[in-house]
């Protein structure tokens, strides 16, 4: 079996793709032939030494595959399932281990690309709107707007009744990719740090964090709320919040499935139900797999439109 493993803290440079035994599932796990597997800002962290995990490591995140085989105990799988969700370590590999509470069922017609975007990044983006319970004709902020996650939040947000959606981006050249989606305005970083620049919003959901989430976070109107769900950090000013009587909620999905799992599962219903109507139309960027590094040097470059997808079967 072919895999990448990480052997040094260099970014893609610390990559190898090698040759090492085929897992089997322990009790309670699943092995799942990887049809897609996805790249997400954490990994760009975990390869930059993050988290110190031992080396060398084989890499976690988002993946699409079938069923092979089951562990002892494992009763709600078997093997020819499909299957979507996260495993944390040994993605990018042609046979992943994965546990089955962190994966989904997967429809057979739905394309793996575009599952892979909605298992994880569209949850991602609903369970955020959800979070800030945006209304219809109320309008959203998305940083990070042309990612796996906000390129979904901008479709969402217009299907949840937005009236004005507001896409932040660090290049103007998204614009037109971001229009088609469904965005009302595009607006670059700098034009955020701009207090006159541009007109409140009612929600903001933050997929870039560090210095952007100040910049954005000026942009809410009073009473307005805020979604964290980037795992890059930032700063918020309290007096600001203050000021603005804001609301600010964090969001991590594995506290969120662990303690609302009601919510978890009816975004996964409603996202299946959007994409099967042709509401959400996720947008894929495919590599095959032996070009992971290729694919996390564009991610670090941002040079990616909406989800970032390695695809095994096309070697």
């Amino acid at each position: 079996m072919r895999e990448f493993t990480l052997h040094s803290y260099d970014g893609p440079a610390g990559l190898r793709l090698q040759d090492g035994p085929e897992p089997t599932p322990g009790p309670g796990e699943l092995l799942v032939r990887v049809e897609a597997a996805g790249l997400t800002p954490p990994l760009l962290r975990t390869l930059r030494g993050h988290g110190r995990a031992p080396l060398p490591y084989s890499p976690g995140g988002d993946l699409v595959g079938r069923v092979l085989a089951v562990g002892e105990g494992v009763t709600g799988h078997r093997p020819g399932d499909r299957v979507g969700g996260v495993a944390f370590s040994g993605v990018y590999a042609e046979l992943a281990v994965v546990r089955p509470e962190f994966v989904t069922p997967v429809a057979d017609d739905v394309p793996a690309a575009e599952a892979l975007a909605v298992v994880r990044s569209g949850l991602v983006a609903l369970a955020a709107l959800r979070t800030g319970a945006l209304a219809p004709g109320e309008s959203v902020l998305v940083t990070s707007a042309a990612g796996g996650v906000g390129h979904l939040a901008v479709q969402l947000a217009r299907v949840l009744g937005a009236e004005r959606v507001v896409a932040a981006v660090g290049s103007a050249a998204k614009a037109g990719f971001l229009h088609d989606l469904g965005a009302t305005e595009v607006v670059t970083y700098d034009r955020l740090a701009d207090p006159d620049g541009l007109e409140p919003v009612d929600l903001l959901i933050d997929n870039a964090g560090g210095g952007t989430l100040a910049a954005a976070h000026a942009a809410l109107a009073p009473f307005g709320r805020l979604v964290v769900n980037s795992g890059a950090g930032g700063t918020l000013d309290a007096g600001a919040l203050l000021r603005g009587a804001h609301t600010a909620t964090g969001l991590a999905m594995a506290r969120l499935s662990r303690h609302r799992p009601d919510l978890v599962t009816a975004c996964r219903t409603e996202l299946w139900h959007h994409l099967a109507t042709g509401a959400l139309r996720p947008a894929c960027t495919t590599l095959p797999f032996t070009r992971l590094p290729e694919a996390v040097a564009l991610m670090e470059r941002r040079e990616n439109l909406g989800k970032l997808a390695l695809l095994p079967e096309l070697v």
